[in-house]
């Protein structure tokens, strides 16, 4: 199985339990000058628990 396979069966499986999937955001956060780096898997969504960016809606 190639690694493009699981991470297809990994996010099917999100959405298929009612999960929005999102892209991926790079390791290198172009937009936030307070992070030097992406080092977990919630500081791209650190607008949206400031307020500063409204949620998206629901898939």
């Amino acid at each position: 199985m190639t690694s493009r396979a699981i991470r297809r069966q990994f996010l099917d499986f999100f959405a298929s339990k009612a999960h929005k999937i999102i892209p991926s955001a790079p390791i290198v956060a172009k937009s936030d000058p307070t992070l030097m780096f992406i080092n977990s898997g919630m500081a791209p969504l650190k607008d949206f628990f400031l307020g500063n960016q409204n949620r998206p809606p629901p898939a």
